[in-house]
């Protein structure tokens, strides 16, 4: 292929596809964008044969710019984790955290180094390298693994920073062995030079890091920059750092931009959730693009290079090298075993593995070590294995050991009303987890009294980050009688859910042509189909209305529930298999044979007590109250 707009445009669709389909089916979506490249790629050879000179065939096809491109990208990805680091998190988890770098990452890199110096043959040089690179686990993986499994907040912070703070390590392990191979033995460098100049070249790069963050910091805090400049300044800022860095230090530049990007996440800038929302986006893209790069560009000779003894080595590196190194390095820590025990086995390797591996894989083949072109495939077998071991087990394992709700996705409710708390009583009758949250202890206390559980406090507050874990939520109901509080709870939770599970109550009535209202940019899907404001709502639940449930059947179909339902009868909700579904105005529910439906309907006149022919009508009373007889 010589049309390189063509490439990247095919790219974007095999890596964006294969993100979507991992959503769209609950699936890896690292695992779906490996198998698309290996099937663009050496199956199929979409983007061409490998070149004259027998470079592989992505290679072949960008030339001088493959290494650059795969470097931007690196930094980005890095720089992009660095921002989802607060310090805030690690309450509790500190000690856990530094075990797992100092000294996990010396036990795993001996570990390593040992085997692949002893089962696949390398020479000691070459396994001292890979055991360094093989103590990665980055963020390209490991922060969608956890947004698809869903994993509470402990185990998911240790698994989070874990994977971004070791990735500049592991690099920097690998260019600390490299320049030992090519200068030390040479005689170019004593030891100690070599170990001084890197470390001083370390401490320079993360200063380098620092300084540029708190920077960039100020400036947006001060009013320096305007807002549609901060993302693109930014990038800009990244790429200088990570450059400059690499002047000083091969592979240093993974170092500065993580450095930055943690000290612009704790610099409580009042932007912070626009810029990495802004720089989540550009990472979907990188991490798409270069893992179908880098997965595309193996060739069959490469992976002919795979025995026995790489089986042998994954083997040992899942279930002994990993296992060994959290449960070894975590001792005294504080941590309970299950969550150990599940940091131990989840390590999945990603991009930056595969990149370094490939620059080094080929730096050593040309400074003599044969072995060195062994590297690149060892790397992508480490990578293929992990993601699709960890990727398809991480959920299962969590919830098997507590560490991950067994419960379907569950209903937030924001703002607590006479109205909200019915429904939400209703939702727990239906055994759908809800939880009502709001800032009045006198407002909640009928959800008390009606056992539903209860949030008292801010939402919006960062305090409610660290004593709510929105992972249990798949859906959020803004249902407060402040318009303006329902669309920033709306926006403010909608890169966390999603704005298709996010529904807000039409507070005032106000019709979405009204120039007074809120723009639609702000809000959530407008929750019901009619549309009702609150205060009508409310009016309907002192009027008596009550909440009927109903099941659907070959007996009772759909077509003559609508027919007895009633001009009044409003649809709320209908649960469908696991997934709820809310009626609302941008999409209409139509219920169908064995869904079950949640409606609001005037109360039906009293009747003689009889058994009931069809549909189940259930009567919600205000919570607190005695039933009416």
């Amino acid at each position: 292929m010589d049309n390189l707009v063509l490439a990247f445009a095919l790219i974007g669709v095999l890596g964006i596809g294969a993100q979507w389909l991992a959503w769209r089916f609950n699936l890896p979506a690292i695992v779906l964008m490996a198998i698309a490249g290996v099937l663009a790629g050496p199956v199929l050879g979409v983007f061409g044969p490998p070149g004259p000179s027998g470079e592989p065939p992505m290679e072949a096809l960008f030339g001088e710019f493959y290494q650059p491109i795969i470097a931007i990208a690196v930094a980005v990805i890095l720089f992009e984790g660095g921002l989802q680091l607060n310090f805030s998190e690690l309450r509790g988890l500190t000690r856990g955290v530094r075990r797992l770098v100092f000294p996990g990452v010396a036990i795993a890199w001996g570990l390593g180094a040992g085997a692949a110096f002893y089962i696949i043959g390398l020479s000691w040089q070459v396994a001292l390298l890979f055991g360094g690179i093989m103590v990665v686990t980055g963020p390209t993986v490991i922060i969608p693994l956890l947004r698809q499994s869903k994993l509470n907040a402990r185990p998911a912070t240790l698994l989070k920073w874990e994977g971004i703070v070791n990735d500049p390590i592991g690099a920097l392990l690998a260019v600390l062995v490299y320049e030992f191979i090519v200068f030390g033995n040479g005689g170019e460098a004593s030891p100690g030079d070599i170990i001084v100049s890197i470390l001083v070249a370390s401490m320079l790069a993360g200063g380098l890091g620092f300084a540029i963050g708190r920077l960039a910091a100020s400036s947006f805090r001060r009013g320096w920059v305007p807002e549609y400049l901060k993302p693109p300044i930014l990038l800009a800022l990244v790429l200088v750092c990570f450059e400059v860095a690499n002047l000083l230090q091969h592979e240093a530049g993974l170092l500065a931009v993580t450095a930055m990007g943690v000290t612009i996440a704790n610099s409580r800038i009042a932007s912070i959730n626009e810029l990495r929302l802004f720089k989540e986006n550009i990472v979907v893209i990188l991490v798409s693009g270069v893992f179908i790069i880098l997965t595309a560009n193996l060739t069959f000779e490469s992976l002919r290079g795979l025995d026995w003894s790489a089986f042998w080595y994954l083997t040992t590196m899942l279930f002994i090298v990993r296992p060994l190194t959290v449960f070894v390095s975590t001792i005294g820590s504080g941590l309970p075993w299950r969550e150990r025990l599940l940091v131990s086995w989840i390590a999945p390797r990603g991009v930056v593995a595969v990149a370094v591996s490939s620059f080094f894989g080929a730096a050593l083949v040309t400074a003599g070590y044969a072995d060195g072109e062994k590297l690149i495939p060892l790397a992508f077998a480490m990578v293929f294995t992990t993601v699709i071991a960890h990727g398809f087990t991480i959920g299962p394992l969590s919830k098997a050991l507590g560490l991950a709700s067994r419960e379907r996705p569950g209903v937030l409710i924001a703002g607590a009303s006479p109205w909200s708390i019915a429904l939400a009583a209703k939702l727990k009758e239906l055994e759908i987890p809800v939880m009502v949250a709001d800032a009045s202890w006198r407002r909640l206390q009928p959800a008390r009294l009606a056992d539903v559980p209860t949030y008292y406090g801010e939402i919006l507050s960062e305090v409610t980050e660290h004593h709510l874990d929105l992972n249990r939520f798949g859906y959020l109901l803004a249902l407060s009688g402040n318009e303006a509080h329902n669309a920033l709870v709306s926006t403010d939770l909608a890169p966390e859910l999603g704005r298709a599970a996010i529904y807000q109550v039409n507070a005032r009535g106000k019709d979405e042509e009204d120039r007074q209202a809120l723009s639609y940019t702000l809000q959530g899907r407008t929750f019901l189909h009619s549309g009702v404001p609150l205060d009508e709502l409310l009016r309907r639940h002192y009027k008596g209305w009550v909440y009927q449930r109903t099941r659907l059947s070959e007996e009772y179909p759909p077509e003559r529930y609508k027919e007895d339902a009633g001009p009044d009868h409003e649809i709320v909700l209908v649960i469908r298999k696991d997934a709820i579904l809310f009626a609302s105005r941008e999409a209409v529910v139509e219920p169908a044979i064995g869904d079950t439906v949640l409606a609001y309907a005037p109360k039906p006149p009293e009747k003689p007590a009889q058994a009931p022919a069809a549909g189940e009508a259930v009567e919600a009373s205000p919570p607190g109250n005695p039933s009416p007889s």
